[in-house]
Order: structure tokens, then sequence, then C-alpha cells
């Protein structure tokens, strides 16, 4: 590259006429011997060269079945290899896969099948076809359903088909003619649609976002450009493929990067297969890192004195290394010193354990994280880096970087990405990662941005030395009767710092003042509960057990000593059970669905206000 070109002009030169299947050919001439996808505690490592033959036999099939160029495959299954090679398989068809989240409900399904205009819907098993039963009278484009489990004969009137045959009949295909599978993919483009991803909908219906292979390839030239991390790395997959970061993470960055994805089927396995894997790069969802610090905690607090207080002296000299880094400042090499002691002596075990030992760049996004859960994290001396940004923006927009950093902030843009506010704060953004728009229920691609290229986030910042601040979303700002604007998110946070809480939602639109429902951690909350001699740890028991009310209570007056008087949280209500996206307060993304909390939990919102 030439020097006197920007990092945002190297990027673009990197990125431009690259595509997917491009990218997949050379893994599979060059690195055709390299690992590319295994699955957690299975013996199915897949080879770049043995993906690549997987990928055209099922292109080819599901060209055979009537999966046409430009037409929308939906997808729900599990996190198994099969997910990644079928969406691969429309990519090199020039079909335009989309993953569905298997908790959404049959109305919420057939939005999505309907709006898309589904040719082909590809299913994990009899369960999943069950569900969707009632909804293929409306499907009036569906041509097959496709069923990675075999299907009972009983299923065969519904025109469906295992991926077993449609990986026969490309094969079948190739033989006829083999030159069809690359004069396919070589038709694409870098401007043509790599994927359409339905945002989970937290008010009204779903939008579906278009991205192209130029989005998600320039999204890798930038992380590649922004952090160090190894070559062919190895990465862990744990969130849905519905999600923009495991999109981007589990698929798209391992082939630009010719990498190896370890898939993980249950998240609840994520630390063992962290460990398994020990990853350079890892991208968790605030509550991922709020449960790895609480339990850690939870471990420290039944741990023998001497150990807490070495702990707690290697975790000050970690985090007054955080410290100077954070400012820009370098770490004093007698520092450097002490941290290296510490950190081979106390805080790498600890990371080990959690599988974090080998960690370059530990980011996290999609919600807010509290700054105490960081600050304990960076003790443990990880550095858990904020980014921002939306489906729209191809996941994120700005970033933190091991180089340059700001606790809570969410860094600066990517290269090539402009950012600014609107008078009301508003955040707006354009560049390479805007999607290329929405899809309209005729099949168009409607544009996102205003004709000057700006899109409106509906998230409200600030911006300090190009340093991004959220400060809440749009439409989430709670009024208060007496016109006081709030974030509720601030409020949150705070209140989920406390080991002990999992959830909290702040209360107060249109009221005189802040309540806030709060849903234990139902990991922590129960070994506390032990810990302290109780003989009932189960959640609905601990949600009325005095003591831990005063510790939650406890945990409440913390967050309100940090907050404006008319932030502060007057009175709460500990619920008595989790809330999950199945249980339908939580998205798939673990965001709060405060339309659905408040209808559902309407009666303990009254009676905080004496209703």
């Amino acid at each position: 590259m030439d020097p006197a070109d920007t990092l945002a002009d190297q990027c673009a030169k990197t990125a431009a006429d690259l595509t997917i299947p491009a990218l997949l050919h050379r893994n599979a001439t060059e690195f055709a011997d390299r690992p590319a996808l295994s699955t957690l505690g299975r013996d199915d490592t897949r080879t770049w060269g043995q993906l690549h033959q997987e990928v055209a036999a099922l292109s080819l099939g599901l060209a055979e079945i009537g999966l046409k160029p430009g037409g929308h495959m939906l997808i729900m299954m599990s996190s198994r290899p099969e997910h990644w090679l079928v969406d691969l398989a429309a990519v090199h068809l020039g079909a335009v896969p989309s993953t569905v989240y298997p908790t959404l409900s049959t109305d919420q399904l057939r939005y999505l099948a309907v709006h898309s205009g589904a040719q082909v819907l590809v299913l994990e098993g009899a369960a999943e076809l069950a569900r969707w039963r009632p909804i293929l009278p409306d499907l009036k484009n569906l041509r097959r359903i496709v069923l990675v489990d075999e299907a009972d004969p009983g299923d065969m009137t519904l025109a469906t088909v295992a991926l077993s045959h449609v990986s026969s009949i490309g094969q079948a295909a190739h033989r006829r003619d083999p030159g069809a599978f690359e004069r396919r993919w070589r038709e694409a483009r870098p401007e043509h649609p790599v994927t359409l991803l339905y945002t989970s909908g937290t008010t009204g219906d779903p939008k579906g976002v278009v991205l192209s292979h130029h989005n998600v390839i320039y999204q890798a030239v930038v992380l590649e450009a922004t952090v160090t991390v190894p070559d062919h790395g190895p990465t862990v997959a744990y969130l849905p493929l519905a999600h923009i970061a495991e999109r981007m993470l589990g698929i798209y960055n391992p082939i630009y990067r010719a990498g190896h994805v370890t898939i993980c089927p249950d998240a609840a396995q994520l630390v063992p297969a962290l460990r398994a894997v020990g990853p350079a790069s890892f991208f968790g969802v605030p509550r991922v890192w709020e449960k790895m610090a609480a339990g850690v905690q939870a471990q420290l607090a039944g741990a023998d004195p001497a150990m807490r207080a070495a702990f707690d002296a290697a975790s000050a000299v970690a985090l007054e290394a955080y410290e100077l880094r954070a400012a820009g400042r370098p770490v004093p090499d007698e520092l450097a010193a002490r941290l290296a002691q510490a950190d081979a002596t106390v805080l790498r075990p600890i990371r080990t354990t959690l599988g974090l030992h080998n960690m370059v760049w530990a980011g996290s996004g999609a919600a807010p994280i509290p700054v105490e859960v960081l600050r304990f994290l960076a003790g443990l001396g990880v550095d858990v880096l904020e980014v921002w940004g939306m489906t729209e923006t191809t996941g994120t927009a700005t970033i933190n970087t091991p180089e340059r950093f700001r606790t809570g902030t969410v860094g600066r843009p990517n290269p090539g990405m402009q950012v600014r506010l609107a008078d009301d704060g508003e955040i707006l953004v354009r560049g390479p990662l805007v999607c290329a728009g929405y899809l309209g229920a005729d099949g168009s691609v409607e544009p996102v941005t205003d004709p000057d290229g700006w899109l409106a986030t509906g998230d409200v910042g600030t911006i300090d030395d190009d340093f991004l601040t959220i400060t809440d979303r749009k439409k989430e700002l709670i009024i208060t009767s007496s016109g006081k604007n709030i974030s509720p998110a601030r409020i949150e946070g705070l209140l989920r710092a406390h080991p002990l809480i999992g959830q909290a939602v702040a209360i107060g639109d249109r009221r005189p003042y802040v309540t806030a429902l709060i849903v234990l951690d139902d990991e922590v909350a129960p070994q506390w509960a032990r810990a302290r001699g109780m003989g009932d740890a189960r959640l609905p028991g601990l949600a009325a057990e005095p003591l831990l009310l005063a510790e939650v209570q406890a945990a409440v007056d913390a967050a309100n000593a940090k907050l404006a008087r008319p932030e502060q949280v007057k009175t709460f209500q500990v619920l008595p059970s989790s809330w999950t996206p199945e249980s339908g307060e939580l998205t798939p993304t673990l965001k709060l669905r405060r339309r659905i909390i408040a209808e559902r939990h309407r009666a303990s919102i009254d009676a905080l206000y004496g209703g």
C-alpha cells in the first residue's frame, strides 16, 4: 500500500472488488488444508478445501430445488456446521440467506416469511417444521422446505427434502456441468446482497436490513487494520447467526482471515469453549461479561483471606496500568515489571479458568455495559473495549482499540466512517459500513439514509476528542410527569453492576419519580444464598428473602449515590423469575423489550406507585 494513503484509503483499496465467494475460493486454493470449521466436543473439523467442496454441492443443489439468484432463503436451526454451509451455498448461487431467531412467535415468523418472499425454508427438523406448519399456506413464494435432519414420510406432502439429498443432487449437477458452480459465483459483485438480517423489533415490526458483500468485507478489513491479532487465528462462535456480530465474527471475518471457527452450540458452555480454544479475540454481549465478572466475584467471596488479599493487590496493579493506558500515557518500566509478576502469579491463572489467557482484543457491544464491570475485568488483566454500531452499520461503526481507548466510551469512528450529532443529540453516521437499505414489501431495497448519505441511528450521545459516548436510545428516554428527561440505560447499568442483579428496568415515563423492576442473577443469587446458609436458594423464594432484599437495597443506594436526584430509584421490586428471550422480556440479543415488560408486569409497576 502507498504509505501516503490514509488508513481509510488503504481499507477501501483492500476491500475493493472482493466478494465472499472469491475469498472462499482463495482459501480453498491457498489454505486448503487449514482448519476452517469445527464443533466443540466433536471430531468434525472441516478444512477450507473440504468446506468449499460441500458449499459447491449444496449451492448447485439449492438451484435444482428452485432457489433463484436474487431469491430469499430463510434458515431456522441451531448453531451447527450445516448452518454455515447452507448459508454460504445460497450466497454462491447469488441468493440471499437470512437466519431467523428460533425464539420468534408464530406471528413474527409469518411476518418475516411473507415480507421476505422466501423461496426456500431451511429447518433443523420435525420440531421446527411443526412450528412452521400453520404458516405455510400464507407463503405464496415458497418452493421447497429443506430439513437438516431427515423428515418423517408423512411430511413429504409439504414438498420437504433432506439437506443430504440437496447435496446429492448438487453433486450430480456438478458431474453434468463441472463449470456451473464457478460460473455462478463469479457473477457476484461487491454491491450485491450477501445477507438479509431482520432487526429484533423492540418496537414495531422488524426491518429487513440488506447487507452487501462490500459492507461485510470492509468491516473485516477495518478490524484487521485496527486490531492486531494472529493470522488464521481460532475463534469461538456462540451467538445466533441472526445477530450481526456473529455473522461478522463467525462467518465473514474468518473467511477474510482464513481463520478457524469453533462452534459452541450451547451458550451455557461458552467458558469451556473459550478454555478449549484460547482465542486471541472475543466479542461478548454485556451480559456475558457481567456473568464472568459475577462468577469470579462469587469465587473470591468464598476464598480464604490470603487469596483475596493477593487478588486485591494484583488487581490494583493491573488497574493502575489500565488507567494509564486509557489516558494515553505510557506504563513505566517499574510498574510494568510489577504487573508482569502479579499477572504471572495471580491474574493469568484466573483468566485461564475463563479461557481468556490468550486474549489480545476483547470487545463488548449491542447494549451498555457498566463501567464498574469494565474496571473489575481490567483488574483481571482483561481490557474489555466497547464498540458501537447496529445491524444497519454492519456491526461496529466506532471502536476502542488496545492502542487507543477511553473507558465509558464506545471509541472512535472506524476508518472511512463519519459520525456527527444532530441538534437533539441523535447520532448520525455515514460511510462504507452503512447497509444497502431496508427490504421493501415489494422486494425493492429502500434507502436508510437522507440525501446526503447520513443514517439517523436512534441513539443519543456526545463526542469528545473523537470518542463517542452513548447516553441513551432516543425513543427510550424517560420523561417524568415533572418534565425531567432521564436516561434509563444509565440507571440500569449502575444497578446491574452488582453481581446479584441480572436484569433491571427503570420505570418513570409520565410518572412522578423513578422506580425499578429487578431480576436476580440466576447463577450468582443461589450461590450467595447458599453461602449464607439459606434453606431455599431458588429465585422465587429469594425474591422475598429479607437478607437478600437488604443487599439489593444496598445496591440501589450505591447506584443512587451516583445519580442526580430526579434520576434516583425511589423504590423497587425484585421479581421471582428470570427474564430470557424465551420468556419474552428480552430480545434474542438480550436487550430489554420495554413494551412487553410494561404490559406483563403492569400490576407490579402500578404497585410501586401506590396503585
